[in-house]
C-alpha cells in the first residue's frame, strides 16, 4: 500500500478508517499487481494505467468505487455517474461483505473500460475486456 493511502486511512474518523483500512487490505490481496497511490484526492489503484478500483469518504460513509462495474455480472453496486462505474457505500466495517467484494475485484481485473484514453477520445469510452 502507497504511504500516502496509509495517510488518507490514517486522518479519518476511527469508523471511517476501520472501513478504509479493510477496503485497502482486501483491495492489495486481491490486486497485488496493481498500482496504488492517491489520485484526485483518494486512494485509487490502477492496472496499467487504467483506474480500477477506489475509495473515498463522502459526508456520511465511505464509497467503494469501480470504474467499470457497470459492466460487472455479480450484483451488488450501484450506478454511479454517467460512465460505466458503480459502487458500494459502507457505514461501518461489518457492512463489507469480503466474499462479494473478492468477487468484484476478480470482476474488476476482467472486466475493464478505458478510463486512461478518455480525454483523448473526447469522452468516449472502449471496452479493454
Amino acid at each position: 500500500m502507497h504511504a500516502d493511502t496509509k495517510k488518507y486511512n490514517l486522518a479519518q474518523g476511527s469508523t471511517e478508517k476501520s472501513i478504509c483500512q479493510l477496503l485497502a487490505e482486501q483491495i492489495d490481496r486481491h490486486l497485488p499487481d496493481a498500482d496504488n497511490k492517491v489520485w484526485h484526492a483518494h486512494p485509487v489503484w490502477f492496472l496499467d494505467g487504467n483506474p480500477i478500483v477506489g475509495y473515498s469518504k463522502l459526508k456520511n460513509c465511505v464509497r467503494l468505487l469501480f470504474w467499470s462495474g457497470q459492466s460487472f455480472a455479480e450484483d451488488g453496486l450501484l450506478k454511479e455517474g454517467k460512465f460505466k462505474a458503480a459502487g458500494a457505500r459502507f457505514t461501518a466495517p461489518d457492512q463489507v461483505d469480503t466474499t462479494k467484494l473478492r468477487l468484484w475485484l476478480a470482476e474488476s481485473r476482467e472486466t475493464q473500460w478505458d478510463y486512461k484514453n478518455i480525454v483523448r477520445r473526447k469522452g468516449r469510452l472502449e471496452r479493454l475486456k
